[in-house]
Formats: C-alpha cells, structure tokens, sequence
C-alpha cells in the first residue's frame, strides 16, 4: 500500500486503504488536460515521426492491440468525463480512426492480449465498480465485445502474456486486499481463468516476456518493500516460479522487449526513488 500511494503522487506513507484508492480515483479524474486524440507514426527506415489521423475520443491509460488485418484497436482507458467504454479501429491504408463496438465494461489499466483465433482479450482494470476480475472478447469480424470467464482475482496493474500453446498468464497486479502475488492462466478454448503457481514476490506495475524457450519472464514493479529489483521465470510446464538474477536497477512502469537474439531490453521507468530513469539493462537466460 505504501508504495501504491507513492506511485500516485506522493500521499502520505501512514494513509488508508480507503483513501489511498480515493486517491487513486482523484488524480486520474482531475487530470482533464492529460487527454489527447492525436496519433504519430514512426517510419524505421528513416526514424522520423509523422502525424496521423487523430483518435475519435481523448484517451489515456488504454490498451492498443494488432489486429490480424493490420488494423489497431484502442479500447477503454480515461477520458472525458471518466472511465471509458468505447473502443476505436485505426485503418493504415487510410490513416483514420473509426468508432466501432463499446466494451461492456468501461475501464481503464487493464490488460489487451491477441489470441491465435485473432480475438483480443481485454481482462481486469478499474471501473465504475471498482477493482476489475470481469474480462471481454473483441471480434474483429463482427466488431462486437462478448464476456468470457471472469479472473479469479480482481487485479489492476497486471501484466498478461500470451504463452506458446495459445493460453494467456496474467500475473500480479493490485486489488482492494493490496499488492497481489497470484497468477493464473485463461483457457481460449473453455472461456474459463485457472489459477496457476503463485509468484515468489508480490508485485504490480511490472514486466512479462514470454522467452524463445516458451518460459515467461518477470520483472522489476513496485512490491510491499517498494520498487523491486527481483526477476523471477515462469515454467509453463511446471507451473511454477523459479527467481533468476535480478535487475541492476530497481525500477516499476519501464518496458521490456523480447530482441531477435533472445536477450531481453528492459528500459527506463522509475527507479527507487520514483525517479523517471533513463538506464537500460540486457536479460540473457544463462
């Protein structure tokens, strides 16, 4: 809880649960100028940025997806007046964004994961209601959300990794009971969550890579100590957690990325003293 308030601004370490998550409300609704509907595109070859069509609602903290087809789709996030339940389509032939089907659910800081039957899973988050266990599936065919099994765990501030034979780990995150080390796995096939190994260090706003080897790595977050330096992999197979070396630098709400030679980028965050950082550190699975 401590290191939750301190990654919404700085509220005092002795603060309730309740008013730590009031806290958290108030600083994502008041914050209207954070909004924005515009768009960029980065061209590698000449590693420049473009302007693109803008999105048809100012969102933040939403989830953007590549479809099968080439197409984008943003969902959920905050806006105006609040919590979001709409959901936009970006054409690249066109550079235009268009309206298409609304979440039933509105929500924001969830997870968005593309499923081999080109569905995307949207799971968890905060809404209206609170802290979040219902997820939705997307249908790019049809344009429409259905619901599917809800997690076992309410959870926001998680991380979700497709696996290798197509089922979905979501791992970590925060909920009214705090910092949560549970983890479990959603079967595409039967709609249901199925809890799975527990992580060895309770974490959220954290890292999950899924590795060549088909084993999920984690990294980094805020846990109950504060922002966490510990890694720990995760065996399919198994179902368990195994820690491996930790990062050089402690760090929560960086980014890591599976590079062509199997090594791991983890890059920039906040470090322990809720510092933007601008380190980066290689993983390689010895």
């Amino acid at each position: 809880m401590k290191a939750f308030c301190r990654l919404i601004g700085g509220v005092g370490l002795a603060i309730s649960n309740r008013a730590c998550r009031i806290a958290f409300l108030l600083i994502f609704l008041a914050a209207p100028a954070c909004f924005t509907q515009t768009a960029t595109l980065l061209d590698p070859a000449g590693g420049s940025w473009t302007t693109t069509g803008r999105l048809t609602i100012a969102r933040f903290d939403h989830t953007a997806t590549l479809l099968p087809d080439g197409k984008v789709l943003a969902a959920g996030g905050q806006g105006r007046p609040g919590d979001l339940a709409s959901s936009e389509l970006y054409d690249p032939a066109t550079r235009t964004w268009m309206s298409t089907g609304s979440l039933a659910t509105d929500r924001f800081s969830h997870t968005a994961t593309l499923l081999p039957n080109g569905k995307v899973l949207v799971a968890g988050g905060f809404g209206g209601s609170g802290t979040l266990a219902s997820s939705e599936l997307y249908d790019p065919t049809t344009g429409t959300w259905a619901a599917t099994g809800d997690l076992n765990t309410p959870r926001i501030g998680h991380a979700a990794t497709l696996l290798r034979k197509g089922g979905v780990l979501v791992t970590g995150g925060f909920n009214n009971d705090g910092i949560s080390p549970s983890a479990e796995v959603y079967n595409p096939n039967s709609g249901t969550w199925t809890n799975t190994g527990s992580l060895n260090t309770e974490r959220y706003v954290h890292t999950s890579t899924l590795l060549r080897n088909g084993m999920v790595l984690v990294a980094g977050g805020l846990d109950s100590h504060g922002t966490s330096s510990s890694a720990e992999l995760y065996d399919p197979v198994s179902r368990s957690w195994t820690a491996t070396d930790n990062l050089s630098t402690a760090r929560y709400q960086h980014t890591a990325t599976l590079l062509p030679n199997g090594t791991v980028l983890v890059a920039a965050g906040h470090d322990s003293d809720s510092t933007v950082s601008r380190s980066a550190e290689l993983f390689q699975r010895r």
